[in-house]
């Protein structure tokens, strides 16, 4: 029997087996799916098999800094339980130090790269057989600074969000964790409102409209209402733009917090990291803990 790509896919998606591994089950059992799991589980490969549509949604964001560069690296498992357990701790640390070391352009590459005697895939293999969970290597993001500016990291809650910020300017590095901190709290799509593409803000546009009409709006305010909405849409994606979060209730953005350090220092860019689904439900928590530590 012919095994397909999508057929070695789907088996790997539902074990968290190599693709070797997976293809070399299909083809011991005929292509049967089921057949192709109990060969994997009878060879300690796949004790982690998926039930049903469950996704290895916890786990953790790991970080590596290195001199001018680092990594975030999402490695993620079932259970919040597993993700507290120190051989996962302890891989997803050699994997983001892996990472960064040999920087690998894509998933498929950084699955290949050596971890001691085993690749990373081989070795995220092991620990399912160990820990008895799916585990998954979901992202990376390899961070450069740009500009030769300053890279600061902030992790929250043990690796549950993580940003990485480049900044320019002796001074602005005594605020950049504050920043970060409204990264991970805001996480802001955007470092300036300049730019958020016009296909994202018309779609806005769209839905602004339609809701002014349903609230009886004329339609010759419709176009200079809507126009202020895109502005202020535009600013609460962009991080310069944003309410600084230690000045809730006032009107002090996060680019004026910048130039009141340093008049010449700036943010190059951010990254932000947040672990697996329900990400929006845990950057509101987030976001209300900052509101308090701001008052």
């Amino acid at each position: 029997m012919s095994i397909t790509a999508q057929d070695v896919k789907a088996l790997r998606e539902k074990t968290g087996a190599g693709m070797m591994d997976c293809k070399k089950a299909l083809q011991e059992s005929n292509g049967n799916m089921d057949e192709a799991i109990d060969f994997l589980k009878k060879q300690g490969l796949a004790k982690a098999v998926k039930k049903g549509d469950r996704v290895a949604a916890e786990g953790l964001i790991f970080t590596k800094v290195g001199s001018g560069e680092a990594a975030l690296v999402e490695l993620n498992c079932e259970t919040d339980f597993v993700a507290k357990n120190d051989d996962f701790i302890n891989l997803g640390n050699k994997i983001a130090e892996s990472i960064l070391a040999q920087k690998p352009s894509s998933l498929e590459e950084a699955l290949k790269l050596s971890l001691g005697e085993q690749t990373i895939e081989e070795a995220i293999n092991s620990a399912i057989a160990v820990i008895g969970e799916k585990i998954s290597l979901r992202r990376f993001e390899l961070f450069s600074a740009k500009e030769s500016g300053d890279i600061t990291l902030y992790d929250h809650n043990g690796g549950k969000i993580a940003v990485l910020i480049e900044t320019l300017g002796e001074k602005v590095v005594d605020v950049a964790r504050d920043v970060a901190m409204q990264i991970a709290a805001m996480a802001p799509q955007y470092l300036d409102a300049s730019e958020v593409s016009q296909e994202v803000l018309d779609k806005e546009k769209e839905v602004q409209i339609e809701l002014l009409k349903q609230e009886g709006k004329p339609e010759n305010m419709i176009e200079k209402i809507v126009q202020g909405k895109l502005n202020k849409f535009a600013g609460e994606i962009s991080l310069l733009q944003q309410v600084y979060v230690k000045d809730m209730g006032g009107k002090k953005k996060v680019a004026d917090v910048i130039k009141e350090t340093d008049a010449n220092g700036k943010v190059v860019q951010f990254c932000r990291y947040a672990v697996g689904e329900g990400i929006e439900k845990k950057q509101d928590d987030f976001a209300d803990e900052v509101a308090k530590m701001a008052q």
